[in-house]
């Protein structure tokens, strides 16, 4: 079996079977890092091939201006639908690199694989990618448990006005709310659903740095899919630890919080999630009460 194949199944079966807060370390030596790391690269040539299919243009341009006064340009990507029918709503938020005004930079190859033939067929929803013109969340170096934690700013605050407009839509399910981010759209990820959990139903960070470990006990009555390479130097893996112990300590029962550490992965969206369904069938399983 190849290692990309390896890992799609160990991600299935960490989804839908981890059942406590407990995390458990994979252990593998230098040869079979690498070739993880290889079959990376591959899926990642791979990817770069398919994309093409999704361009920028299947989005529609928009801006906004919030009520703190920010301004947002903004992609949104509408599936082909019966009539009628209300669809989710994914706010996607993207990594430093894309912040600007050019409202095309933020459109990475999660948001355009969502979009993707293969994909929104699967998976029809709304796709709402913002574009921040400045940070939406910043990091503070350490809390009471030793790890750094994020704050939101006023960027990612309106964003959820963003989202509040959209939900005026009838074709827009208001219990289906989602948000996945990359690194600091990770950690808005993070915030948002910290912050709004009556918006959120659900939320997937990637490579993020979580808030502060107090918000554990608001974080547990979220879903959450947590996504890390515990080689990631830029945003250490250590935060989202810490969070996920601090989730687990929090409430009785069964965690809706999942883990997925991808050994040897450093900072950047495992390859196999951008036209991944595993997790995309986790997300759209959840939704508000």
């Amino acid at each position: 079996m190849l290692a990309s194949q390896v890992r799609q199944l160990l991600f299935c079966i960490a989804v839908f079977t981890m059942l406590s807060a407990c995390s458990t370390t994979t252990h593998l030596a230098a040869p079979e890092i690498a070739s993880i790391q290889a079959t990376e690269a591959q899926l990642e040539k791979s990817n770069a091939q398919r994309i093409v299919a999704a361009p920028a243009s299947l989005f529609e341009a928009g801006e906004f201006i919030a009520s703190n006064g920010a301004q947002l340009k903004f992609r949104h990507y509408i599936a082909p639908q019966t009539k009628l029918q209300k669809l989710p709503l994914i706010l996607m938020l993207h990594g430093s690199g894309a912040i600007g005004v050019d409202n095309e930079k933020q459109l990475g190859w999660l948001a355009r694989s969502s979009v993707h033939p293969d994909i929104a067929p699967q998976f029809p929803a709304h796709i709402l990618v913002p574009q921040m013109p400045a940070r939406g969340a910043d990091y503070l170096p350490v809390d009471d448990a030793g790890a750094s934690y994020s704050i939101a700013r006023p960027p990612l605050l309106a964003t959820f006005e963003l989202v509040e407009k959209m939900l005026c839509r009838e074709d827009v399910d208001s219990r289906r709310v989602y948000v996945v981010g990359f690194s600091v759209g990770a950690s808005g990820a993070w915030n948002a659903a910290a912050l709004r959990p009556d918006l959120f139903a659900a939320a997937v960070p990637i490579s993020g740095i979580a808030p502060a470990r107090s918000l554990a006990a608001t974080l547990s009555n979220t879903p959450i899919l947590i996504i890390h390479g515990n080689a990631d130097k830029e945003n250490k893996i250590e935060s989202d630890r810490a969070m996920f112990k601090a989730i687990g300590e929090a409430q009785t029962g069964s965690t809706r919080t999942r883990f997925i550490e991808y050994v040897g992965l450093d900072h950047t969206v495992p390859a196999d999630m951008v036209f991944g369904s595993a997790w995309r069938t986790w997300l759209f399983a959840q939704q508000r009460k």
